[in-house]
């Protein structure tokens, strides 16, 4: 089972959540919900984030799921990144940053998110 990582990148430590390849429902719900854990006990607005959606199941169902999680974890989160976005995922990403409120940007490549991450 995957768990929360945690990257030090130019001096600051970013939460990572790797969902690549993930396809069952039930792990893909513990990693964001341990991941929510972390963020919440952190100061407000202290926290940058990177996550990777790379060929992870994605559905209707984990979509809402993911809501919730991501506007409850806002009040902490300085910066997000997300890596992976292709197919449904991309679709339902645009409408999913509209009805969350956050400002997640997207990359293709890691480092480059990383170096993003860093810059706040």
């Amino acid at each position: 089972m995957k768990k929360p990582e945690f990257i030090n990148h130019k001096g600051k430590t970013i939460v990572y959540l790797d969902f690549t390849n993930m396809k069952k429902k039930d792990e893909i719900i513990q990693l964001e919900d341990e991941g929510a854990k972390y963020i919440r006990s952190q100061p407000p607005k202290s926290v940058l984030t990177l996550t990777n959606m790379e060929n992870m199941f994605f559905n209707n169902e984990i979509k809402k799921y993911f809501e919730g999680v991501v506007k409850g974890n806002a009040p902490y989160v300085k910066a997000g990144a997300v890596l992976g976005m292709s197919g449904l995922i991309s679709i339902m990403y645009n409408a999913f940053i509209k009805i969350t409120g956050r400002n997640i940007k997207s990359f293709k490549a890691k480092e480059e998110a990383l170096d993003y991450l860093v810059s706040f």
